[in-house]
């Protein structure tokens, strides 16, 4: 069969030809098809340790870059074993391409025959954590499918989408001639003419506007249009942990990220018409269920089930991208004058209340003896170049960076879209390997992952990875000893923690054991430690062993 172009080969022609570079997975049996032909093309394999990892990875490379992460899954277990990575890129409206393996034709229906990774329907255990499942039962379909699933993916809301193709239609020689051109193009998602002029009714009179950015903001490159319309009506902004970096973080009507602090909870309150681009007003957005506005609410998302899912408002369902432009545009026409001296949050200028606001949550965090979380957080900052881009999984580093991390000029990728542990170093390998391939000549594609010790033992496998393909990527283990926030809560909530506890492995000499340098360091000398690594070559591993406590809750009575 060496050289004989199959159905594998009509999936790498076709990724390569919608301008696919690299593709992350584990080869499988039933895969093997795909493997011989990707021999045959030019696509970049990048082989994780667990499928897990490797849905992180595509994920990673995709926010890292803008463009379709592509994952190559085998069949059965290897399919699932990455359904909790889909999970995070579908909760966070990551495109990502996704081809499995599947059983040979005749082993599918109902029929149990035995055969080796067999399921009963293996795209419906993806239809959870995918925008749409697809099966595909002869060569001849794959170009067009793939296309199809290219176009879902980046279209709004943005996610990813299963494909699987039976074993021996990747393997059958074919007759289908090598695919020389493929198109998707993001189907338009506007919003409502008639929605956009209610909207503009509602500002053009608003005294007390306020603006919550989230990651619909970012996925929809709205950052230019939002600081437009937050100007003209000099209404604050706020982003939550996934719209981190949508708005410039010490801009005069920025509140930064401090989206849990009951400061912030009050100001929003208050706003006599908020509008909210590209979030939930999810759990942590609103303060854990806590938020109760006054006034009106202006919502836009592309993905229709958000609308009012918790509270009521003019739901918008658009591309926050396209639908901010139309807002902006809108504005211009309706507001004959500037707003100066209109926006007039009882007596105060925004721009006062804004930086009186922030000096209340600063001085709250300094009253809670948190200076080595503080310290610890800002020398970090100080040590990471201001275009690198961080990716921090969940851990009380992580929850911190959420509300006080300035990303500058790089990006904040974190995992609160599902939550699940082991997000933060695989995609990090995912992106710096994106960075590396997609970046301008000359520019550092070395990236920074965070996460706990908990956390980092999801991951440590792929120590094996980032040294197989040396990836620029500096990975700090902040070691606990234990699921530290889940210790916490369990502490505040019962007065001790069960099962919290975890041997602690040496994290240094098992970096070392597989090749990639690795130092530990004392909580005050990380920034050192972090600035040596950037300037290493490969992989590196910083280990900081140190507790760290969140900050008190404000959505609960004292």
């Amino acid at each position: 069969m060496t050289g004989v172009r199959n159905g594998g080969d009509l999936v790498v022609e076709t990724l390569e030809a919608l301008g696919a570079k690299t593709v992350f997975g584990i080869p499988g049996q039933h895969a093997l098809g795909l493997f011989d032909a990707m021999g045959r093309g030019n696509l970049h394999f990048v082989s994780s340790r667990v499928e897990n990892n490797s849905a992180f990875a595509a994920d990673g490379y995709s926010r890292a870059t803008g463009e379709v992460g592509v994952l190559f899954l085998s069949t059965g277990p290897g399919a699932l074993t990455s359904l909790a990575g889909l999970q995070e890129a579908y909760a966070t409206g990551v495109p990502m391409v996704v081809v499995a393996s599947q059983i040979p034709l005749e082993g599918l229906g109902a029929r149990r025959k035995g055969m080796l990774h067999q399921l009963d329907d293996q795209k419906a255990s993806a239809a959870n954590v995918t925008k749409s499942q697809r099966l595909i039962q002869h060569a001849s379909g794959i170009p067009s499918a793939i296309q199809d699933a290219w176009t879902e993916a980046i279209s709004s809301p943005q996610g990813p989408v299963w494909l699987e193709i039976p074993q021996n239609v990747l393997l059958d020689p074919i007759m289908v001639p090598p695919v020389e051109d493929a198109l998707a193009e993001a189907a338009d998602n506007p919003p409502r003419v008639e929605l956009i002029r209610e909207a503009v009714k509602w500002l053009s009179t608003a005294e007390r506007p306020a603006i919550i950015a989230g990651g619909g903001t970012r996925r929809g490159r709205a950052e230019k249009s939002l600081r437009s319309i937050a100007e003209k009506l000099r209404a604050p902004v706020i982003c939550t942990p996934g719209g981190n970096g949508a708005f410039p973080w010490n801009h005069e009507l920025s509140l930064q990220s401090w989206i849990e602090d009951e400061y912030m909870t009050e100001l929003l309150e208050d706003a006599d018409v908020l509008i909210v681009v590209g979030s939930s007003l999810g759990e942590v957005t609103s303060n854990y269920f806590t938020f109760a506005p006054r006034g009106r609410i202006i919502q836009i998302d592309a993905e229709p089930r958000v609308l009012e899912s918790n509270r009521p408002g003019l739901g918008i369902r658009a591309d926050a991208g396209q639908a901010l432009a139309a807002l902006d545009a809108a504005l211009d026409a309706a507001l004959a004058e500037p707003r100066q001296g209109h926006a007039d949050w009882h007596g105060a200028p925004p721009e006062t209340l804004v930086k009186e606001t922030l000096a209340k949550v600063k001085a709250r965090l300094e009253s809670q003896d948190l200076g080595k979380e503080l310290k610890f957080m800002a020398d970090i900052r100080e040590a990471v170049p201001s275009a690198m881009q961080t990716f921090w999984d969940m851990t009380i580093s992580a929850y911190w960076a959420w509300s006080c991390w300035d990303a500058r000029e790089g990006q904040f990728h974190s995992a609160q879209g599902a939550g699940g542990l082991g997000f933060g170093f695989p995609a990090a390998i995912g992106g710096a390997v994106g960075l590396e391939t997609t970046g301008k000549p000359g520019s550092s594609a070395r990236v920074l992952a965070v996460s706990g010790d908990g956390s980092a033992m999801y991951s440590i496998s792929e120590l094996a990875t980032a040294r197989q393909h040396n990836v620029p990527v500096t990975w700090l283990i902040v070691d606990d000893g234990g699921y530290g926030i889940l210790r916490e809560y369990m502490v505040g909530a019962f007065g001790k923690a069960t099962a919290t506890e975890l041997a602690r492995p040496d994290f240094v000499k098992l970096a070392e054991a597989f090749g990639v340098p690795a130092v530990r360091v004392a909580p005050e000398d990380v920034g050192d430690a972090l600035r040596a690594g950037f300037a290493a070559d490969g992989p590196n591993v910083v280990v900081v062993e140190t507790l760290l406590r969140m900050f008190a809750p404000t959505h609960v009575e004292v």
